[in-house]
């Protein structure tokens, strides 16, 4: 009986044969090369350095706390004094606009001063908001009708055997909220590319691809997440016909309510003396830490070198080691962070590279330049008790957390809570950053 079909051979061609053309002629170092090993080295070069952006947050001292509501509500206490603000009718006469948005301060028998003048309130008219004054001795610059007033209340004058003021003045409290946001991600393998066996070692001799997608993907979400509460805003969009909710972020808190700079590239020292002046206006801590781009740092180690050693600077000189170290134990101490410190007009600046900053496909390039943070905690007026200037909150009640939910769906690699032949990573976070005295942080742009 004859053999019928084709033996299976290596290679799935016959181990000798011969060329009837020669022009098809292979040659024997081509087909030597065909199961001759590749030379692929199991290292992964790590290209852009450690590209993870996350831990800003912690390394400023924000700390993390639980909510169970839609919102943080929060309150900030207000300025100790108000001016009183209105708009003069006459050189002895002024009117506080109640219909608007101006409110009633002063009382009768309140001192007022106006420019160099000093007036006392003789009399109020609650209904009009009409206020009358006289001058304490020779009027300077007289107000005319229409000028602006902007008056500091700087005391109040009785007569012998007078009565006690009959209104009083109540504290006040500013009231902010700020909502939730909801991130999320995924990732999806295959059980076949589960399976699969790559060139590269991930770490303890394990070389399946999919293993590094699923890492990365987590690092990137941790990121976003960072981002969202640096640069988030507190605003809503319609996606698929469903609102979402963001969430004001640190750097949305500043320029609405804090103090914005200019690159120090602009004016050098003459900016860091104006953000010390506006510092000192806002009753600031005495330490800070600056996070900023390279540029931007090296246009402040510019800018030091050259006061080195000057009037107002630390004694020895701004350079590492000099000034003051209150927020670490000793200069050793701040180094080892990577932090560089100078002193000026009453203040302690340590500075630091942020990668975020300097990161092309993040914000590098972009309009920040960096932030300067109180290295404080502020007190809570209606409770009294000490807080960071930074706190981020995640959703939490009864030992469930919405921090960072992480869970696997699929029929693959142990997981059997479907029949898909996959495994799909999900990731989940319900999170916020409250900024707290956000008029004490600075955002250099």
């Amino acid at each position: 009986m004859a053999l019928t079909g084709t033996p299976s051979v290596s290679g799935g061609v016959q181990s000798a044969f011969r060329q009837l053309d020669p022009a098809k002629y292979t040659a024997l170092g081509d087909f030597i090369n065909k199961v001759d090993r590749p030379d692929v080295r199991e290292a992964l070069i790590k290209t852009y350095g450690d590209q993870g952006i996350t831990g800003f947050l912690q390394m400023t001292g924000a700390v993390k706390a639980n909510g169970s509501a839609k919102q943080v509500e929060y309150f900030e206490e207000a300025r100790l004094h108000a001016k009183q603000v209105g708009e003069w009718d006459s050189a002895t006469q002024f009117t506080v606009d109640l219909a608007g948005s101006e409110v009633m301060t002063v009382r009768v028998n309140d001192v007022i001063l106006h420019g160099v003048d000093r007036y006392v309130v003789t009399a109020i008219n609650e209904g009009t908001g009409a206020v009358t004054v006289e001058v304490l001795g020779t009027v300077v610059s007289a107000a005319a009708d229409g000028d602006a007033l902007n008056a500091p209340i700087i005391g109040n004058l009785y007569a012998e055997g007078s009565d006690q003021p009959n209104r009083f003045l109540e504290s006040n409290v500013v009231f902010r909220t700020n909502p939730y946001m909801i991130l999320k991600e995924t990732f999806k393998v295959t059980g076949s590319q589960a399976t699969n066996i790559g060139y590269i070692n991930l770490g303890g001799g394990d070389y399946r691809w999919y293993i590094k997608g699923e890492a990365d993907t987590r690092q990137r979400f941790l990121d976003k997440r960072e981002m969202m509460m640096l640069l988030g805003k507190n605003d809503t969009a319609t996606v698929g016909g469903k609102t979402v909710q963001g969430s004001e972020g640190y750097f949305a808190a500043i320029e609405d309510r804090g103090i914005v700079a200019p690159s120090f590239a602009t004016n050098g020292l003459g900016d860091l003396d104006l953000i010390v002046a506006e510092l000192d206006k806002q009753g600031s801590a005495p330490e800070y830490a600056i996070y900023a781009n390279t540029a931007e740092l090296l246009e402040i180690d510019d800018m030091v070198a050259s006061l080195n050693g000057a009037a107002g600077f630390a004694t020895g000189g701004p350079t590492v080691g000099a000034g003051a170290f209150g927020a670490f134990a000793n200069a050793d101490q701040a180094v080892k962070l990577g932090f560089q410190s100078f002193t000026r007009g009453g203040y302690t600046f340590h500075k630091k590279p942020w990668k975020l900053l300097n990161d092309p496909t993040l914000l590098g390039g972009s309009a920040y330049k960096g932030v300067m943070i109180p290295l404080t905690s502020v007190i809570d007026p209606k409770s009294g008790e000490r807080a960071a200037a930074l706190e981020m909150n995640y959703k939490a009640v009864n030992g469930y957390s919405r921090e960072m939910e992480h869970w696997m769906t699929g029929s693959i690699l142990g997981v059997s809570n479907t029949n898909e032949d996959s495994l799909q990573f999900n990731y989940r976070s319900e999170c916020n950053l409250v900024t707290r005295a956000a008029n004490q942080h600075v955002l250099i742009k």
